[in-house]
């Protein structure tokens, strides 16, 4: 019965030991990108205890308006800065992207409070993420005091569609892991007036930039364009 009992110990320890690695290898972020982001002389970049800061360098006249935004599975953080970086520079929008544990946002158990201290001099405040991230950010927005929510390839798990939340789900028309049947078929969770929108020739991937995603669709849209497109619709929320 000992050696049962140490063979079974053993095992759970080998299936914690490689979850652990896995976890801790997610797809990494484009250099490129990256640096394209941290160069830029329109946007600051601050490493801060909430997550990753990203605002306008230069003085707005615009709405004080954030966006928390929560990271998909096993993705760099950093892969986000450059297709988010449009709204930053175009509309001033000012970002926060989380630093989930072990890469998942279903081990984070902060509170939009806790993210919310990065940046005290927002007003109004909307949360989404990307795929897992969205879906966490569905259970996180309807007890706060949030203005709305942004999927990114992503739909919501729980009911929020008696919410008073401003709701913008955005997809990919080649995504094939958050695909438009998922989406559709999750949309009675959402509020009435939620607006959908699909970006032609984006997959999943296509809305960070870390590289091709296994299960993925094809991608046939360039990062500037999708940059582009999400500056387009993220510019929408300073106008709700």
């Amino acid at each position: 019965m000992r050696a049962i009992g140490l063979g079974a110990l053993g095992a759970l320890l080998g299936v914690v030991f490689f979850f652990l690695i896995w976890a801790h290898t997610p797809y990494r972020a484009d250099r490129g990108a990256t640096l394209e982001v941290f160069r830029s002389s329109d946007i600051v970049v601050e490493t801060v205890d909430e997550g990753i800061l990203m605002h306008r360098a230069t003085d707005t006249d615009d709405p004080s308006v954030g966006l928390i935004f929560i990271p998909g599975a096993r993705v760099d953080p950093y892969a986000y800065l450059f297709q988010l970086s449009g709204a930053v520079e175009q509309h001033g929008l000012t970002v926060l992207i989380t630093k989930p544990t072990l890469n998942l946002a279903f081990f984070d158990t902060r509170t939009v409070d806790d993210f919310t201290s990065a940046a005290p001099s927002i007003e109004r405040w909307f949360i989404g993420g990307h795929s897992l991230g969205g879906v966490r950010a569905c259970l996180m927005a309807p007890d706060s005091a949030v203005d709305g929510l942004v999927l990114f390839g992503s739909y919501c798990a729980n009911d929020v569609s008696d919410s008073r939340l401003h709701v913008l789900s955005i997809a990919g028309e080649n995504d094939l892991l958050s695909d438009l049947d998922t989406i559709t078929a999750a949309a009675p969770r959402l509020p009435a007036d939620a607006e959908f929108v699909v970006i032609e020739g984006a997959n999943h991937a296509a809305f960070g930039d870390y590289g091709p995603q296994a299960g993925d669709g094809e991608r046939t849209i360039s990062s500037e364009q999708m940059r582009d497109e999400l500056a387009v619709l993220l510019g929408t929320l300073l106008r709700l």
